[in-house]
């Protein structure tokens, strides 16, 4: 035992702190604790193989898994105002915008893009949930709209994945201002007669789940994904009655009518082609008849 622990414990403990060990190696999954190696995580869209639990992802990482190819083309947001309303709690919300985007090199907390799935034209909406947990205020607000004027111009289906708290309460009734902006910015796709797919990743809830989330076409959402509007707390002191384990799951939600599918990432992109192959397939003109 004294070889074991004088000679070959210090060279291993000396390999794992050397530095050409990175620190980010392993990643341990937040559902059952398993040490996944980080780039067989990464290769698995951030999903672990041991439980099948869903990370969360990127928005590029998102586009990359779903567009044909890992092909897209970003679409560029309009900038606001960064505070209007002055907002302070404990910090000032422009101190934490700042702090957020040094934090996660992000903008805010949705991305837009488009490109092809399946060979038929799509514009997606994500949400990253790194960016105060998702929140939609002004310029989330604005990404949704973009979207859906991006699908019309294109004659593209949209596609949004949701991933948020809620409305960003730092923007008060401006962040509110959002739910019926982006529920009329869905209805101006249906108009166009174009699709809307939603993908409702974990969580999903408040004031996203109460306005654009839950108005698809097809609703799908990924495995094991947290959705609805209150929390679950909140409500079993409301109703004063014990709430089924998996209440607000996305397999809850199947089971009862609010989903129409929960869709494993690494079936995503075929599943949405499948679905685009159906709903965008154009009418075939009758064949001219030879007189």
């Amino acid at each position: 035992m004294n070889w074991i622990t004088n000679s070959v414990l210090p060279k291993i403990k000396a390999w794992v702190q050397s530095e050409d060990v990175p620190d980010n190696l392993w990643v341990k999954c937040k559902s059952c604790g398993q040490m996944i190696f980080h780039r067989e995580f990464e290769e698995a869209n951030n999903c672990c193989a041991t439980c099948g639990n869903h990370a969360p992802l990127s928005p590029e990482n998102r586009f990359r898994m779903t567009f044909d190819k890992g092909k897209y083309t970003l679409v560029e947001l309009d900038s606001i105002s960064e505070d209007p309303l002055k907002f302070k709690d404990t910090r000032r919300y422009s101190d934490r915008l700042r702090d957020t985007r040094a934090k996660t090199g992000l903008t805010d907390a949705i991305a837009v893009a488009h490109g092809m799935i399946g060979g038929k034209p799509a514009v997606m909406a994500a949400f990253d949930f790194r960016f105060m947990g998702g929140s939609m205020g002004r310029l989330v607000g604005n990404g949704i709209v973009a979207a859906a004027n991006e699908a019309v111009a294109l004659d593209a289906a949209l596609i949004t994945v949701p991933s948020s708290g809620g409305a960003r309460m730092q923007e008060g009734v401006l962040s509110l201002m959002q739910l019926p902006r982006t529920i009329l910015a869905v209805d101006k796709v249906r108009d166009a007669n174009l699709p809307h797919i939603v993908l409702l990743a974990h969580p999903t809830t408040g004031g996203v789940t109460a306005s654009f989330a839950m108005l698809g076409d097809v609703q799908l959402a990924e495995p094991g994904a947290i959705i609805g509007f209150a929390g679950r707390r909140v409500i079993e002191e409301t109703v004063r009655e014990k709430l089924p384990d998996d209440f607000q799951t996305a397999e809850y939600l199947r089971d009862h009518g609010m989903v129409d599918s929960v869709v494993a990432r690494n079936e995503q992109h075929a599943f949405m082609a499948r679905v685009l192959g159906f709903l965008m397939e154009k009418e075939k003109k009758p064949a001219a008849k030879v007189a």
